[in-house]
């Protein structure tokens, strides 16, 4: 039944995050879209309670526990850059604003921008393991808890993988094209 809700949490940011948009601009409305789009981090915490309320009912810790900590982790820490995006791109197509600028593509300023993403997925990797640590201690026996400490190594290897994409961009920086 996790599973489901977190699946359903991810379904509910996009029609929440959409929904605000479009409050926003095409019915400018903007002050009732901000109101919308301030209720996304609820979205997130109807999701904790209804792990932790799993939890608490006696139900064995399990990967949809993890899955729902780790999402948690990666909607708070990645949700401001994912919402200004969106906005953004809304403020273009429908409200007359320039076009957002791009990410960097070539050398340092890719690499720095890299490097701002994985700092941000560094902050969802520590509220996953906030939140996960949490779940173990709210599980009935610390044995059972395999299946949260795994999710812990998952959010951990995320953060280490990306780590190294982001070194990479600072190694081996992209050279923009001739006559670009």
């Amino acid at each position: 039944m996790l599973v489901a809700l977190t699946a359903a949490a991810e379904i509910a940011f996009w029609i929440v995050l959409l929904a605000g948009l479009v409050l926003r601009y095409p019915m400018r409305r903007p002050r009732l879209g901000g109101w919308v789009l301030l209720c996304l981090p609820l979205i997130d915490l109807l999701l904790l309670a209804a792990a932790v309320a799993d939890l608490r009912r006696g139900a064995e810790p399990s990967g949809a526990h993890g899955l729902a900590a780790l999402y948690l982790g990666f909607t708070v820490a990645y949700g401001h850059y994912t919402l200004r995006w969106a906005d953004g791109h809304a403020a273009h197509r429908f409200g007359g604003a320039p076009r957002p600028p791009r990410p960097p593509r070539y050398g340092a300023a890719r690499a720095r921008h890299e490097w701002r993403l994985w700092l941000m997925t560094l902050l969802a990797t520590a509220i996953a393991l906030l939140v996960l640590q949490l779940l173990v201690w709210l599980s009935a026996d610390g044995a059972q808890a395999g299946p949260l400490r795994g999710w812990q190594g998952r959010a951990v290897a995320i953060a280490g993988v990306h780590g190294f994409i982001a070194l990479t961009y600072t190694i081996w920086p992209k050279k923009a094209p001739e006559g670009a």
